[in-house]
Order: C-alpha cells, then structure tokens, then sequence
C-alpha cells in the first residue's frame, strides 16, 4: 500500500463529486477520503451510512445522476412490497442499494469494524482509492429546530430540512476517535495537500472536526489544508446549507466560510460568481469555476484545487 499523497474530508454529493475528480488526478491509494459518519443511523434494522455510500457509488462509476443518491439503474420491488404491508417508506431503499445495507449490517454483527466494512465493500466495488469512515465509533447528528430536536435523516430526509435551525450537536463525538487509517493516512511522509471538500460545513465537515484532537492534528502535519467553498453566488448547489447557514445567524457568503474554518485552512477556493468576495477572506484565494456538472469539470477543479495547494507556503 503507498503513502497517500491527499487527504480530503468530505460528506454528500459535492464532496464526493471533488473526490472523484481529485480520484483522477491522484491515482489509486494515493488519495484518502475521509468520510462523515454522523449521518449514519439504523432503519429497518439496516445500518445505513448515506455518505460513505455517496462516495463508494460515485467512484465506482455507478450513482444515479439524477437522484443524487443511490445508485443508478435502480429497481424498487423491495420498497413497493414494504408500502402494501404498512412499512415506513420515507426513506427510500432500491433493491441494488439495499443489498449493500444487508451485507454492511452483517459484517458489523460478525465483529468487523467500520472501516474493515467499508474497505471490503470498495474492493467489491472496484474503488482503489481509500474510503475512511471518520470513526469506527457511533456518532449522531442531532439538529435541533423550531419543532423540536431532530436526528438528522429525520430533518433532511422525513421533514425535507424545511424546519427552521437553532443548534447542531454531534452526539457521541465526545467520546469518538479517529481510527488507526485515519491517522496513518495523515501520517504519509508523502502528504501534499489536505482539501476540505465543498461539503456542508455544519453538516458534513464539522462532525469530522468534532471529534478531539482533529483539527490539532490536521495542522500539525506540514501539509496545506485548502478549503473548497460550497458556495456559488450565495447558494448552495445542492442540499441546505444556504438556507441553514442563514437560520444560524450566518450571511451565506466566502468570507463567512473562511471564517468558520478560521485557524484550519491555509487557502479558499471560491466560485468566479462570487469574485468580488476574494480579497475579503482573509487567505490566499483561488477564483474559478466550481460547478462540477461534467467529469471534466470535476477534474479541473480537482487539479486547480491541488496545485493552489502545493503554492501555498505553510508555516
């Protein structure tokens, strides 16, 4: 196995998107992703893990474009006889998608780890790049909301992020660790870069950093830590972090990314819609193009990603 040369942490669609293209321009186990956890949860005695399986599908070559989750070609016999027998239905499994849920969850009961899972499974898939679960322990995303606390697939999925947002926790987060392929990936004499994926901060990035030690560790390790903005023109592409960036307080805009990553990131990558934003961040800045319609965009803004990182001088 080679010492990787980019870590990138990332969640959702866009951070696995970015991964994709930086899965072309570094190849193999030479990039590690480490992925959130936090949105992990048991349904239908299933353990589901929404990102780690956003990204093993978009690597794999097989997600479905258009749903922006699951995988594509998908069939829905499974959930069709679930509905005519009275069973919850909100959140929607395909029959492809399913048979990974099943075999994850009875590799877990076995007494496989997370990350072993997740390894297997990318194998299966024919992903050479590393996949890495943030930790092997449980940790949930708790939103709180003008109707009550929420457990996270119950606020984005059930409720369609629609109620307003008042606080995150990252329960357990405390408590967790990073696992052992976490820290030797960080650990790479050969670490060029860490990117932090255009993710959801709150949602994607911040359970990652939740967990103690992380961001210490991030900046300890010599190599430039870039920053890609979700971003463009004040809205997100996909999913609500606009919306909730807004109901926390915060004007959805790059500086305002830049500061909540304050003390981590050495750089920003910014979308050209949002040019005029670029001397106000405070760092080193990059303005391009950042949405990743086609392959070709993905791997563009990959490369420009990696190559701003390795002309930013650390320390």
């Amino acid at each position: 196995m080679s010492d990787p040369q980019v870590v990138a942490l990332t969640g959702g669609v866009g951070g696995a998107k970015l991964c994709l293209g930086l899965s072309k321009c570094v190849l193999g186990d030479r990039l590690a992703c480490v992925v959130n956890t936090a949105d992990d949860f048991v349904h239908l005695g299933l353990r589901i893990s929404p990102d780690l399986d956003t990204l093993l599908y978009t690597l794999a070559g097989c997600a479905n474009a258009e749903l922006g989750w699951g995988r594509q070609g998908e069939t829905w016999t499974f959930m069709d006889a679930l509905e005519r027998l009275g069973g919850p239905t909100w959140f929607r499994l395909g029959d492809g998608d399913l048979a990974l849920h099943v075999e994850r969850t009875r590799r877990l009961a076995a007494g496989e780890s997370l990350t072993q899972v997740t390894a297997r499974l990318a194998g299966r898939l024919g992903v050479t790049t590393r996949v890495l679960p943030m930790t092997d322990d449980t940790v949930g995303t708790c939103v709180h909301t003008d109707q009550g606390p929420l457990e996270f697939q119950e606020y984005f999925v059930r409720c369609r992020a629609a109620p307003a947002v008042l606080s995150i926790e990252y329960s357990g987060a405390e408590t967790a660790r990073l696992t052992d392929a976490v820290k030797a990936a960080l650990d790479s004499p050969e670490l060029q870069a860490i990117v932090i994926c255009p993710s959801n901060p709150f949602l994607s990035i911040d359970p990652i950093l939740s967990i103690p030690g992380t961001r210490e560790l991030l900046k300890s390790k010599g190599a430039p830590v870039v920053g890609v903005s979700p971003l463009i023109g004040g809205q997100a592409v996909k999913g609500p972090t606009a919306k909730l960036m807004r109901e926390l307080g915060v004007t959805p805009t790059p500086t305002a990314i830049a500061d909540h990553y304050e003390g981590l990131i050495d750089g920003l990558v910014i979308d050209e819609a949002d040019r005029d934003w670029a001397e106000r961040c405070g760092l080193p800045t990059l303005v391009t193009p950042t949405l990743m319609s086609t392959l070709e965009d993905k791997t563009r803004l990959a490369k420009q990603t990696l190559d701003f990182a390795r002309a930013i001088r650390v320390g």
